[in-house]
């Protein structure tokens, strides 16, 4: 299973053209992310993005901004474990609440939470996440094995460590940088699933 997540300032072409295109290869979902981006600035792009992914029948997953998801009516919400804290008494209005983690604790803590899935990283080393290290295939597992909820990998995540991951125990993987990079969105999903169904 394939999430793509954005940032609009990796995309060096239309913003708006790649997310149709990678919403047209049918992923998961689309994540958008766009921390940069104030809350007005942020709900106007969700509204278009949430066309899109209407049109090409795939879920948008609104991150960190509750009272846009709410606004919008869009059914899933993905937090920070501080947000997730912050807000466990307004996460049963949403279908879906996922949280990122980054240790065995916090993955633990937002099961408890009402947390229906993870995103657990960063597994290998990445430029977004430059000078920390990444926690690797070990924690990943460890993060799978200690809960019962999906747990989806991100963090440098290559075609060529796809198999790893899932051996791991992830139910799928998160992909940015080359969601907004390569030279054909549609065919991405199509790529990584070759080698997922290896």
């Amino acid at each position: 299973m394939l999430i793509y997540v954005t940032n609009h300032k990796l995309c060096k072409d239309n913003f708006f053209n790649r997310i149709d295109e990678l919403a047209k290869g049918k992923p998961l979902a689309i994540v958008l992310r766009e921390k940069d981006l104030n809350l007005e600035e942020y709900e106007s792009l969700a509204i278009q993005i949430k066309r899109i992914c209407y049109m090409n029948k795939v879920p948008l997953i609104i991150n960190q901004n509750i009272s846009i998801a709410k606004k919008l009516e869009i059914p899933t919400i993905h937090l920070s474990m501080s947000d997730l804290r912050t807000y466990k008494n307004q996460t049963h209005e949403f279908a879906k609440v996922g949280a990122s983690v980054h240790s065995l604790l916090e993955a633990k803590e937002a099961e408890e939470l009402g947390a229906s899935y993870l995103i657990a990283g960063h597994i290998f080393p990445t430029d977004c996440k430059k000078g920390i290290p990444s926690r690797g295939l070990s924690f990943l597992k460890e993060v799978c094995d200690s809960v019962t909820i999906p747990v989806f990998a991100i963090g440098g995540i290559t075609k060529d460590k796809v198999a790893d991951v899932l051996l791991a125990g992830a139910k799928g993987v998160c992909i940015m940088s080359e969601a907004m990079t390569c030279l054909n969105p549609r065919e991405l999903k199509k790529s990584f699933h070759y080698q997922m169904d290896k």
